[in-house]
């Protein structure tokens, strides 16, 4: 009985992939806090020009700590049913905290750690922990144990962190982090419970595609945030129009080379896949710097139409061709986890990039995001004349 209504919770062969709509206002609350994120970046890049390194370190890690609560919760309701009404406290509680989190960004490493921590940690922790007594007596629930365990021995350094000043609570929070990846990563290998790699965990590939691809939505969503909350505070000189037009058709042409061809074809290729878990863990890694690329040429928006006739210099460079080199190389491993190649444009795009990144530096910063567009079209074109008049190519998983 115990094991019937355990698995009650997991996803049946007629759940519809679509993603439900608790789900994308789950969302919602990553287009706040990815605008928080990036806001962090360009006050770094603004103020703290002696220890940006440090400030960009610290920036990183708030990054990757929302990162690692919306994937999760992704797998989540790619395994369990999410019209079932355990699976939408869980959505929901973790929506809560993320929104603590989003909140406290701005102050993370100041007077806002332990808010920001404490939502973290009540997700992370809470969530694994009541699936495991929403399973019963389920074989599954020893997944849910494992990572409990995982992040109950993260939540000490966090918290620990949120207490300590300075240097500290970056070194902690560090730790922190590199605990919950490695778990992930290794999936989350406890004495005497073994371990268990999400790439073997049964999940509706579609729904999981899905899931990736609204993500990146959510980031390109972001970035019209920063593009039309930077342009409405500053005068409309011809300089600063000319960055927000810029800057609009790079968001649109990242959105057209995204999803050209192995973005249409993700949910299809986790379909045909002879390992869809395998295929979509090693998805979840790519659109992490797919987003964090995103976020980057966000930061890059925000200077160029802020301040379009100072000289780049190197920080600034490197997001404003960074963001979109960083990017073109996550979509190239894309595409090679859909068709099992990479095209040449991607590469040269990438090269062509890191080769302007000293001219850039030399330039102002419209002129930098100018040249960065011009990239960003010659793909596209690439794009366009290698697929016109050719049939659709069918995934090839690599």
């Amino acid at each position: 009985m115990a094991d019937e209504r355990g698995a009650a919770l997991l996803r049946a062969g007629v759940t519809s992939p679509r993603a439900t709509f608790l789900e994308l206002f789950f969302d919602l609350v990553f287009v706040f806090a990815l605008t928080r994120v990036s806001q962090r970046i360009i006050d770094d890049l603004a103020t703290a020009r002696r220890e940006l390194l440090v400030e960009i370190a610290q920036t990183l890690l708030i990054f990757l700590a929302f990162w690692a609560v919306w994937t999760l919760t992704a797998w989540v309701t790619s395994r369990y049913e999410p019209e079932r009404a355990e699976i939408q406290l869980v959505v929901v509680c973790s929506m809560l905290g993320c929104m603590v989190m989003a909140v406290a960004t701005p102050r993370a490493f100041a007077e806002r750690a332990l808010a920001f921590a404490l939502g973290y940690v009540a997700v992370q922790v809470g969530r694994p922990l009541f699936l495991t007594v929403a399973l019963r007596g389920h074989p599954r629930r020893q997944i849910t144990v494992r990572i409990a365990a995982w992040a109950t021995v993260s939540a000490v350094p966090w918290v620990l962190g949120a207490l300590l000043p300075g240097r500290w609570r970056l070194a902690c929070w560090t730790v922190a982090v590199a605990i919950d990846y490695v778990g992930l990563m290794f999936g989350w290998p406890t004495p005497r419970l073994g371990t268990t790699r999400a790439s073997t965990w049964e999940v509706l590939g579609e729904h999981l595609a899905e899931r990736y691809q609204q993500f990146f939505l959510i980031a390109l969503g972001e970035n019209i945030l920063v593009i039309g909350l930077s342009f409405s505070g500053h005068s409309f000189s011809r300089a600063s129009s000319g960055a927000f037009l810029l800057s609009f058709v790079t968001t649109g042409l990242l959105w057209r080379i995204y999803f050209h061809r192995a973005g249409h074809l993700f949910a299809e290729a986790i379909r045909v896949s002879r390992s869809p878990g395998k295929l979509g863990e090693s998805a979840s890694w790519t659109h992490l710097v797919i987003v964090g690329g995103v976020l980057m040429t966000a930061v890059g928006y925000e200077l160029a139409i802020a301040h379009p006739h100072q000289r780049a210099g190197l920080a600034w460079a490197f997001f404003l061709m960074g963001g979109p080199a960083i990017f073109l190389t996550a979509r190239a491993r894309f595409e090679y986890e859909i068709f099992g190649r990479v095209s040449r444009s991607r590469v040269v795009g990438v090269l062509v990039l890191v080769a302007l990144m000293p001219v850039a530096a030399r330039v102002s910063t419209v002129i930098a995001l100018a040249s960065a567009t011009a990239v960003l079209v010659a793909i596209t074109v690439a794009d366009f004349a290698r697929s016109y008049g050719r049939p659709v190519e069918r995934p090839a998983p690599g």
